[in-house]
């Protein structure tokens, strides 16, 4: 072959592989960066707004707002209202979450009193919260709230004479959301053809996923913990986030979102801190927060989390009842960007092996061995 040929096929060969990087990158920026159409109906973000944000105006109106922002963790079980099935599935589903929120958050006050005990009771949690979610098919956020609640309560210094009382503003949150759950669920039916309620089988592979799930949720809390981070369960969260994608496609794409997400979301959480808000600029706040959180959180993932994050950091950091001087909140929006790159990184490590056969083909022996025993 002459030089010239050679010169040729060489040209077309970078030519081939520069048109197929161009199209990959084409291809995934689409994804990234595509708005879905909601399939859910308008209302759903205010009612979800007004259900989360109702116990902060309470708080507020009595002075009590760290009291209020319990409250309104309890009351995002909401959030898991299914939009399908008859009245008594929808508060059934409603209901349990509650118990599961309220029953977390008080496993995790009381870990905090042993700090030996925080890893393995958030291993617990974490994949309790996995398997029921997954055994009854919950669409997100499925236990992401649950276990976000009973991770709040492992690093939230409390006294033992006030877990029961913090547990029952929880509870009384979710109770709450009980209440208006039952009346949107009331308008629901009344307006809206009824579908039928889901019927549940035990699907294969569920307690092998849950398990992978809650070993990197815990592994990205130790990590957190040994690098003496100090909100390890962000990292946590942010691990569980991620790993919950059904494809490491999707996996990928959610963490893309998750960080972008967070480093804007950051900025937005310290500008809205330095404002020096009253406890009613707080409950307003949260009130905007949510609606437009619940607006995007089925349209585009990664425009969500920017609302999602200063949220999150106006929740745990205005419920401790502790003062936010200008150093504290920047200081916390520092760390939640570092705890979401750890927690992003485990969580994506989390993905591959979920989809490797290695680690799979045991756990699937381990399963059928429980199932075929105590089925």
């Amino acid at each position: 072959m002459s030089a010239s040929k050679r010169k040729t096929t060489r040209v077309s060969w970078l030519t081939l592989l520069l048109l197929r990087l161009k199209a990959l990158i084409d291809g995934e920026l689409e994804h990234l960066l595509a708005v879905k159409r909601s399939q859910r109906p308008w209302h759903v973000p205010i009612v979800s707004a007004i259900a989360i944000s109702f116990p902060v105006f309470v708080g507020a109106y009595f002075d009590a707002l760290s009291s209020g922002l319990k409250a309104s963790l309890g009351a995002m079980v909401i959030l898991n209202l299914p939009l399908v099935g008859k009245l008594p599935y929808r508060l059934v589903t409603l209901m349990a979450w509650g118990f599961a929120m309220s029953l977390c958050f008080a496993f995790g006050l009381i870990a905090q009193q042993v700090p030996v005990l925080r890893l393995p009771v958030f291993i617990l949690i974490a994949f309790s919260v996995v398997v029921f979610g997954r055994y009854y098919r919950q669409p997100p956020p499925a236990g992401l709230f649950v276990m976000m609640a009973g991770a709040i309560a492992l690093f939230t210094p409390l006294a033992l004479e006030d877990i029961m009382s913090a547990t029952g503003l929880v509870m009384l949150g979710s109770g709450v959301a009980l209440i208006i759950g039952l009346l949107y669920s009331l308008f629901l039916l009344a307006t809206r053809p009824m579908t039928p309620t889901p019927v549940y089988n035990y699907e294969p592979d569920t307690l092998t996923e849950s398990i992978i799930v809650a070993a990197f949720v815990g592994l990205a809390l130790l990590i957190a913990l040994l690098l003496n981070m100090p909100n390890p369960y962000w990292a946590a969260v942010s691990c569980f986030l991620i790993i919950q994608g059904i494809h490491l496609r999707t996996m990928w794409i959610k963490q893309i979102h998750r960080l972008l997400g967070t480093l804007i979301g950051v900025g937005l959480a310290s500008w809205m801190l330095s404002w020096g808000l009253s406890i009613w600029g707080v409950a307003i706040a949260i009130l905007v927060m949510m609606v437009f959180i619940e607006s995007l959180i089925d349209r585009h993932y990664g425009l969500a989390v920017v609302f999602i994050t200063p949220l999150t950091i106006f929740i745990a950091e205005y419920g401790s009842g502790l003062p936010l001087t200008s150093a504290a909140y920047q200081e916390v929006t520092h760390t939640r960007l570092l705890d979401t790159l750890l927690g992003c990184v485990v969580g994506l490590s989390g993905g591959v092996v979920m989809h490797s056969t290695n680690l799979r083909v045991p756990l699937r022996r381990m399963e059928q061995w429980l199932l075929t025993r105590f089925g």
